[in-house]
């Protein structure tokens, strides 16, 4: 793979629900490097000091965690970033607000992070003039970042009705606004035809493109299962046959990944694929190889056989019979931990709660 005719390429830890270990987090240093990827953004969804409590620093011990986090991916020559979330924060437009938006973001350049992301995906946006007052933010934080790379996630990051459902009406040119006013060195995050795309038509993205005055940068709800229905199944299988054609239009690609870290590196392994081998790409034959070669050619073949059980039936539509033969089938792999991930799964351990939306 030419690096140099690549788009950035890499994960964003975005969920919602249970969380990543800082033992996992530090451990994808040395699964993203060899696979190619080329970046990290720490970004999750249960960090109130980049939502909530966005306003406040983290504690000593947190922050601690992130400088060695930092430094980790440092070593490895994986860049760093990390996605600030302040909360609706334009219903508030005073000097006090912006005061403390800019000495958050002091706070984070004491962790030199590489890419620094502004989200204000999850908030309320039928407000008139939403694009302008968010560009103004962002190009405030931008004025004031340290990080080489700013990426700004719009409250609308999909034409998917459900935005619209859940956050209200889209404002009149909306994204014609931020087209035309944000600077057009700072990347757009978008998912996609929908929220959760399973695939990215190259005619889409070139609209996208339009749409927005420059290539997206794909935040790509694969293989991310935290949601009520996605808890109950686990997204093995490798990325949509689509993702290895559009090398060349999109300025960046990220993978959301699942709760399980362990097993979320077999799908995420297979986008840098994708993209290298592009018409030679085969998903099926992707994931065969990429089990086999992180979870050795037993487990691998069992996860193979179980794909339609884990990835299409899921939890919730599985017999008592069914999960008991997984559970016994999974636990003899002891001290394997893509099997302790499937059982924790199997009794409980990642069931949604709506308590982590808020």
């Amino acid at each position: 793979m030419n690096k140099s005719d690549m788009p950035a390429l890499g994960i964003i830890e975005g969920f919602f629900g249970r969380s990543w270990s800082w033992a996992d987090r530090e451990s994808y240093a040395n699964f993203l490097a060899p696979n190619e990827f080329n970046f990290y953004i720490y970004a999750p969804k249960d960090d109130i000091y980049l939502r909530k409590h966005w306003q406040q620093d983290w504690p000593s011990e947190t922050k601690q965690q992130l400088s060695r986090l930092r430094n980790v991916y440092r070593e490895a020559q994986i860049d760093f970033g990390i996605g600030l979330s302040p909360h609706e924060i334009y219903l508030d437009r005073s000097p006090e607000r912006y005061a403390q938006l800019i000495t958050r973001v002091k706070q984070i350049n004491e962790l030199s992070p590489d890419i620094l992301c502004l989200l204000f995906d999850d908030m309320r946006g039928d407000i008139p003039n939403l694009a302008n007052l968010q560009i103004d933010y962002m190009h405030r934080v931008a004025e004031v970042s340290t990080a080489k790379r700013i990426i700004f996630c719009p409250t609308y990051y999909s034409f998917d009705p459900v935005l619209e459902k859940v956050f209200g009406k889209v404002p009149d040119n909306y994204w014609q606004d931020l087209n035309k006013n944000i600077d057009k060195n700072i990347d757009i995050f978008w998912t996609g035809e929908k929220v959760c795309s399973a695939e990215y038509p190259v005619n889409h993205l070139n609209s996208v493109e339009e749409l927005l005055g420059r290539k997206p940068f794909l935040w790509d709800n694969y293989p991310v299962n935290d949601s009520a229905a996605k808890s109950n199944i686990l997204q093995l299988r490798a990325v949509n046959q689509s993702h290895s054609q559009i090398q060349q239009n999109v300025s960046g690609h990220a993978l959301n990944p699942m709760n399980q870290a362990w097993l979320s590196q077999i799908p995420l392994a297979s986008l840098t694929r994708a993209y290298r081998e592009k018409n030679n790409y085969a998903p099926e034959k992707t994931f065969t190889e990429i089990a086999d070669a992180l979870c050795g050619e037993n487990l691998a073949q069992t996860l193979l056989q179980d794909l339609s059980l884990l990835q299409d039936k899921g939890l919730a539509k599985m017999s008592v019979e069914e999960k008991t033969e997984l559970l016994k089938r999974y636990s003899a792999f002891p001290q394997n931990p893509f099997c302790a991930e499937i059982i924790d799964w199997l009794n409980g351990g990642y069931t949604f709660d709506p308590a982590c939306l808020t």
